[in-house]
C-alpha cells in the first residue's frame, strides 16, 4: 500500500498533469505509464551492461549506436533518461516529442508483435515544456522514494495506486498480480539460471521475473 510520502509525490505528480490540462484519469495514467517505461528501459539497460561485465559476456545497448528516426540520424546515448532529464526544458521537451517517443515505438523490430501493436498507437501528450521538466523532476523524487523501499513490491504498489484513480478501478478488481503469487509461480517452475518466467498480468502487461 502507498502511504506517507510516497503517496505525497504521486498525488502532486498527478497534480502537474491536471494544472496543465490532462483532467482525464486514462490519459494521465497513460502518460505516466510511457514515461515509466523510458526510465526503466535506461535503468534496465545499464543493469544488463553491468551484469555483462561482472560475468565477461557481450552485450550491445539499446542505445549504443545512432539511432535512425525519420531522417534524422541521432547518437543513441540522448534517449536515455539519465542524460536528457538534465536538459533545459526546451531541449528535453523536443527530444521527448521528437526522438525518445519514435524510439520506443519502433523499439521492436517486428511489427506484427504484440508490443508494436499497443504502441502502434500511442501519442505523446504532454504539451509545454515547462510541465514535462515538472513532470520529469517529480518522476525522479518518486523513483528516489521507491529505491529506499526496495525491501517492498513497491513498484507495484505505485502502478496500483495510479490505477486506483481511475473511476472505475474499484469494481474491475486487481491490475497487478502480488509479488508472494508471482514467487510461488517461479518456485513451482523451477526455472534455471538461464530461464525466465513470464507472467501475463490482467492488464495485458508482461511482467519477466527472473529466478
Amino acid at each position: 500500500m502507498v502511504t506517507g510520502e510516497m503517496k505525497s509525490k504521486i498525488d502532486s505528480l498527478w497534480e502537474i498533469f491536471w494544472t496543465g490540462g490532462i483532467t482525464n484519469p486514462l490519459d494521465v495514467v497513460e502518460q505516466m505509464t510511457y514515461l515509466m517505461f523510458i526510465h526503466d528501459l535506461d535503468d534496465s539497460d545499464n543493469i544488463r551492461a553491468k551484469e555483462a561485465a561482472m560475468l565477461g559476456l557481450p552485450y550491445e545497448s539499446v542505445f549504443a549506436k545512432e539511432v535512425q528516426i525519420g531522417d534524422r540520424t541521432i547518437d543513441g546515448s540522448q534517449l536515455k533518461w539519465s542524460v536528457f532529464h538534465d536538459f533545459p526544458a526546451g531541449k528535453m521537451y523536443s527530444t521527448v516529442q521528437e526522438w525518445v517517443f519514435p524510439f520506443i515505438k519502433e523499439l521492436h523490430g517486428d511489427k506484427e508483435s504484440a508490443y508494436s501493436k499497443y504502441m502502434g498507437d500511442a501519442i505523446f501528450k504532454i504539451p509545454t515544456p515547462l510541465m514535462l521538466d515538472k513532470i520529469v523532476t517529480a518522476m525522479d523524487g518518486i523513483y528516489e522514494q521507491m529505491a529506499q523501499l526496495k525491501a517492498a513490491d513497491t513498484r507495484g504498489d505505485v502502478y496500483e495506486y495510479l490505477l486506483s484513480k481511475i473511476a472505475t478501478a474499484g469494481v474491475n478488481g486487481q491490475f497487478r498480480t502480488p509479488r508472494h503469487i508471482i514467487r510461488m509461480m517461479v518456485d513451482l517452475m523451477e526455472p534455471k539460471a538461464d530461464e525466465i518466467v513470464c507472467e501475463s498480468c490482467t492488464t495485458s502487461l508482461i511482467r519477466v521475473v527472473a529466478a
